[in-house]
């Protein structure tokens, strides 16, 4: 099983030379933390950088520097900064290759519901419709289930929609998943995850075909 790092080190593999990419609040950002050395990507945030690193160490960080959920950055050689108009201009002109969330629910459609839990108050919606009606590849990380240990990976989502069939594939602490017209398809397990865990904790349509390998990371 995974934690939030592990699931972030998974998600850098399906990060590419050359890409420019989205990392929404949450479990994403740690994403750049763990993309190869030897390839070059871009990291947008919505509030108007393009060019983020990692996380900075202890001691290190500068208040003036956030991502979109206001955590401290660092940013590399080049870096740029701008105002959420052109950023978005970004995101809604398809400029990003790849956008990463995180989901409150996702379903075997590839609906996403990530922005609000009815009669808790929220800020707003941010800029996650803008991503799902824009990007072309999105890719979910998320826990599997939730804290009362039930599926996250639903039929329907009860929660309101954030986009429809938009997720292209998600990676939890149990697993990795496709999502196709028939369901949530099996790609990978977790270290020390079984196929029948994986099961249990999908409510969607979940197909597996042979050997699902362990995770590689």
């Amino acid at each position: 099983m995974l934690d939030k790092n592990g699931i972030a080190k998974r998600i850098a593999k399906e990060v590419k030379d050359g890409y420019y990419v989205n990392l929404g609040i949450g479990i994403p950002t740690l994403v750049a933390n763990f993309v190869r050395d030897d390839i070059s990507v871009e990291f947008q945030s919505e509030n108007g950088v393009l060019g983020m690193g990692p996380f900075p160490f202890d001691g290190e960080e500068d208040a003036d520097l956030i991502n979109a959920g206001k955590q401290t950055i660092t940013t590399l050689p080049g870096a740029s900064f701008f105002d959420s108009v052109l950023s978005f201009a970004m995101i809604r002109g398809k400029h990003v290759h790849l956008t990463i969330l995180g989901a409150m629910e996702v379903a075997d459609n590839g609906d996403i519901a990530n922005w609000k839990i009815p009669k808790k108050m929220v800020k707003g919606m941010g800029g996650a419709m803008d991503l799902v009606a824009s990007a072309e590849n999105i890719i979910v990380a998320m826990m599997h289930t939730n804290r009362a240990g039930k599926s996250k990976l639903l039929k329907q989502c009860t929660l309101p929609l954030t986009g429809v069939g938009c997720v292209k594939k998600i990676v939890t602490n149990l697993a990795v998943l496709e999502v196709t017209p028939n369901g949530f398809k099996l790609l990978e397990r977790a270290p020390g995850v079984s196929v029948e865990e994986i099961e249990q904790a999908t409510e969607g349509r979940l197909i597996v075909e042979g050997d699902i390998p362990e995770m590689n990371i």
